[in-house]
């Protein structure tokens, strides 16, 4: 299904936060940075297995200061967009499999004007075959299954979005600070992202995800009562004004993976899986919850 939040109506139960508080006015859902180990978020209460996620919001300022949409499993898989404070012209996009770093070559840094300064609508589009990210309208990137080179994201994701520094040298090793472009100078702050709303559509059906076994792969997961990707009908719908080219795929190694405001997370791999006994122990399986907190979004 596709659901719709308006965070300018205040909260909703299928998102819980984390990290901080954030708080809700006219203009949405804020999330402040005013103090070292603060990094507010909202974490879904559900997972979508492919799907597309629209976020409407204005990146945090500040050196050091991130602004975080992730799209994470909990075999570490992750799509995400990243906004440094101190440039407000571009967004970081990158993606992981498993929480492997062994390469660094699939982040990259593409045009996102005025992200500060104004709402923009940024959508993350996951497929089987592929993942596009797009600002504003414009696709500003693809990444093709194949191109991956077997480091595509394919098991059951959450959503997560929220603000962090980086760029805070008291809890960040220096390689995490410089990519940040830290360090964080709180005096300057509060530190502030704010998000109008969020447009999630699932498109796999059913009532729950089961890992199958340690393969990692899409095919592997389970729906109980529905498909993967028996809701690909749910796919497009996006109105592209334009494309960009990337500005730069530099980015340091040191990025974290993980999630938000996770540090440096780079030895951690994520796989293979181990069952953490939700299901008894069976198998190798993990059980991953959806369609109730779906169906309360928005109420």
């Amino acid at each position: 299904m596709t659901i719709n939040v308006d965070f300018r109506r205040g909260s909703v139960d299928s998102f819980i936060a984390s990290g901080g508080a954030p708080s809700y006015s006219s203009d949405g859902v804020t999330f402040s940075v005013s103090r070292p180990g603060e990094a507010p978020q909202l974490s879904s209460l559900f997972y979508i297995m492919f799907g597309r996620v629209e976020v409407t919001m204005k990146a945090a300022p500040g050196a050091g200061i991130v602004s975080s949409l992730v799209l994470l499993s909990d075999t570490l898989d992750e799509i995400d967009f990243e906004w440094l404070g101190a440039d407000d012209s571009e967004v970081q996009t990158n993606y992981f499999s498993k929480g492997q770093t062994t390469t660094y070559n699939r982040g990259q840094f593409n045009p996102a004007p005025n992200n500060q300064g104004e709402f923009i609508t940024y959508i993350i589009d996951w497929t089987p075959q592929r993942i596009q990210w797009y600002v504003g309208g414009t696709l500003v990137r693809t990444l093709g299954y194949d191109e991956a080179e077997g480091q595509f994201p394919q098991t059951p994701m959450q959503v997560k979005f929220g603000a962090w520094s980086g760029g805070d040298s008291a809890t960040n090793p220096p390689g995490t600070v410089e990519w940040a472009r830290g360090p964080t100078d709180y005096s300057r702050g509060p530190f502030s992202m704010v998000v109008r709303g969020a447009v999630v559509t699932d498109y796999s059906t059913g009532k729950s995800y089961t890992y199958g076994d340690n393969s990692g792969t899409w095919q592997s997961i389970r729906s109980e009562g529905g498909k993967v990707y028996g809701n690909s009908g749910g796919a497009g719908g996006i109105t592209v004004t334009a494309s960009a080219a990337p500005v730069a795929t530099d980015v340091s190694p040191t990025v974290p993976v993980g999630g938000i405001g996770q540090g440096d997370t780079a030895t951690q791999t994520g796989w293979p899986w181990e069952p953490t006994g939700t299901d008894g122990g069976r198998g190798g399986r993990g059980r991953f919850r959806r369609g109730g907190g779906l169906r309360r979004m928005g109420s």
